[in-house]
């Protein structure tokens, strides 16, 4: 459901409820359903066993055999984002089931036509994106514990064992730890309607502390995920069919259209936190990285993407500049250098996880006598200078990543 809002200035403060994002989990779907209504029993009997399915290449026969559900008695978001969750990630497990060399044109209709009909329900594509993999994607183990790592178990998996559940859950956590900025926003645009510098210099405080606690959460990636699992059996199952060499054609969704659809795989790039601290810091990225990233916002709920265009309708830098208050400058260039260094954190871990993994991968293979890695199969190919959001990887993080550090003011 769009949130309304063709006001040209937002409410004072701008209620996060209305943009669907909640007060303790930003924009993390709260708690989220972990059970289907009994006349999905097929979905979900599939979806419990998808590691299984793919491993023994038999999820495509399975999916053949699925009766053609209705979605109609689906009701309300939560069991529209389960829904969604369990098809994006049946769909990713039947098409990149036998490695990039064996992929599908049609993506069979009992399996397309749901799909579709879910996807416009949300306003989210008909593919694996960030709003199903991660922010609707996981469980507390004892519903009254702590939202840690130990706590936290997924919903739905894929191959990839530990290594699958510990990226999905950690990438959760960085979202956790950006809920006080998100709620620091609120209070900065706010206070920029009331003139208010004592509020604001507070809510730029609450801004960094957030985004540094992002990068403390992000560094447990090291702990909890293997470089060569990770690139060798989990990033086939994010990549899309848009921009992507092993599927040029896109994918026919039968009984939905007859030409082929192009979407792209999952990415970082569709959090809607790092577009909202942008958008607030006021940070001007340069014209290819800027599409890129103004493309994956159709990734997002229509909710999220509402807020983040909210929050460009007041310049908080222009604010900053016009007050000449020291303080306050110096708060906002803590807020821009703490996410200048998040995103070179984030250089760091890709440099890790794909670079490095994509040489080993390389130089096994040219190995004589060489084993196929921890997938039993080929690491992917295609998309080894590339994201699975199909952009050039590293030219794109280092450009967002310097025109970051251009946002200080001096």
């Amino acid at each position: 459901m769009e949130a309304s809002g063709d006001t040209e200035e937002p409410p004072v403060p701008l209620a996060l409820a209305r943009f669907q994002v909640s007060e303790e989990f930003g924009f993390l779907l709260p708690d989220p359903l972990t059970e289907l209504p009994s006349p999905y029993g097929p979905w979900m009997d599939i979806a419990r066993e998808l590691p299984q399915l793919i491993t023994s290449h038999q999820l495509r026969s399975r999916v053949h055999q699925m009766p053609q559900l209705s979605t109609q008695h689906l009701q309300g978001r939560e069991e529209l984002h389960l829904a969604h969750l369990v098809l994006s990630f049946i769909t990713m497990g039947y098409v990149w089931q036998e490695g990039e060399e064996g992929t599908v044109q049609v993506l069979p209709r009992n399996l397309a036509v749901p799909f579709w009909e879910v996807s416009q329900a949300l306003g989210l594509p008909p593919i694996l994106s960030h709003a199903d993999f991660v922010l609707a994607n996981w469980r507390r183990k004892d519903p009254n514990g702590p939202l840690e790592i130990e706590n936290l178990d997924t919903i739905i998996t894929l191959p990839g064992g530990e290594s699958l559940q510990g990226f999905i859950l950690v990438t959760l956590l960085v979202e956790k730890a950006a809920v006080p900025g998100i709620k620091a926003i609120t209070r900065a645009l706010g206070a920029i309607l009331q003139c208010d510098e004592e509020t604001l210099h507070r809510a730029l405080g609450e801004l960094a502390g957030a985004i540094e606690a992002m990068s403390e959460a992000l560094r447990q990636m090291h702990d909890y995920v293997d470089p060569e699992v990770f690139y060798s059996v989990i990033r086939i199952f994010l990549s899309g069919w848009k921009d992507n060499p092993a599927m040029p054609h896109g994918l026919i969704y039968e009984g939905v259209s007859p030409e082929p659809l192009a979407f792209s795989g999952g990415s970082a790039a569709q959090s809607t936190v790092l577009h909202a601290f942008d958008e607030l810091l006021g940070i001007c990225h340069r014209q290819e990285s800027a599409a890129f990233l103004h493309r994956m916002r159709d990734y997002m709920p229509p909710a999220h993407r509402a807020f983040v265009e909210q929050i460009r309708r007041l310049s908080l830098k222009q604010h900053v500049l016009c007050s000449g208050d020291t303080r306050l400058r110096a708060a906002f260039n803590r807020c821009v250098s703490a996410l200048a260094a998040f995103r070179s954190h984030h250089i760091t871990i890709v440099t890790k996880y794909i670079a490095t993994a994509a040489a080993r991968a390389k130089a096994r293979r040219a190995e004589p006598g060489a084993r196929p890695g921890p997938s039993a199969g080929k690491p992917p190919s295609a998309l080894e200078a590339k994201g699975t959001g199909g952009s050039h990887i590293f030219s794109f993080l280092k450009s967002v990543r310097d025109t970051t550090r251009e946002g200080m003011i001096s």
